[in-house]
């Protein structure tokens, strides 16, 4: 996680990583058509460096290390509603049918906008598709972002969310 929202790769977040992450997210076909969900992208992913920076300290020019992003996810249980709603708006970006489902290709696209770069997703959305039926609703595309975000169980569905584990480079 802390390397895909490090775009500039230097070690630290820093708002314009989050602006990159924004950027990327804000080039996904169904996001680049809608400026209300544009907007939407943006706002929430400028959102959560807004916690990210508040939480380590006053002053618009923060600088976070992994021990700080840590201590922001170790807080996210407690703040289900706000993740909840990013889940929202993040079916919404990748949902690029508009059909109430998030297919494997449409989930493809949501990993290499995450990572910014394509990634080799294996079966990932094997173990996330639940049910089997070939793709996730909006209930269930929630529930496996909440737990990606607040889960302790690396074995957790929820924790592939964004890509295999293990695949950002050292």
């Amino acid at each position: 996680m802390f390397d895909a929202f490090d775009a500039d790769r230097d070690g630290y977040l820093e708002r314009q990583d989050f602006e990159a992450l924004a950027a990327r997210w804000c080039r996904m076909p169904r996001v680049a058509g809608e400026p209300g969900l544009a907007g939407r992208v943006e706002s929430v992913m400028l959102g959560w460096w807004g916690h990210l920076a508040a939480a380590v300290g006053p002053g618009g020019d923060a600088r976070i290390d992994m021990d700080g992003l840590l201590g922001v996810v170790d807080r996210l249980p407690a703040v289900r509603a706000e993740t909840m709603a990013t889940a929202d708006v993040m079916f919404d970006a990748v949902d690029d049918n508009r059909d109430g489902r998030i297919s494997r290709t449409e989930h493809r696209r949501l990993i290499d906008a995450w990572h910014g770069r394509p990634v080799d997703t294996a079966d990932v959305f094997d173990h996330l598709d639940q049910d089997g039926d070939g793709c996730l609703s909006r209930s269930e595309f929630a529930f496996l972002w909440t737990q990606f975000w607040t889960s302790d169980d690396p074995g957790d569905p929820g924790n592939l969310m964004c890509g295999p584990l293990g695949t950002e480079e050292a």
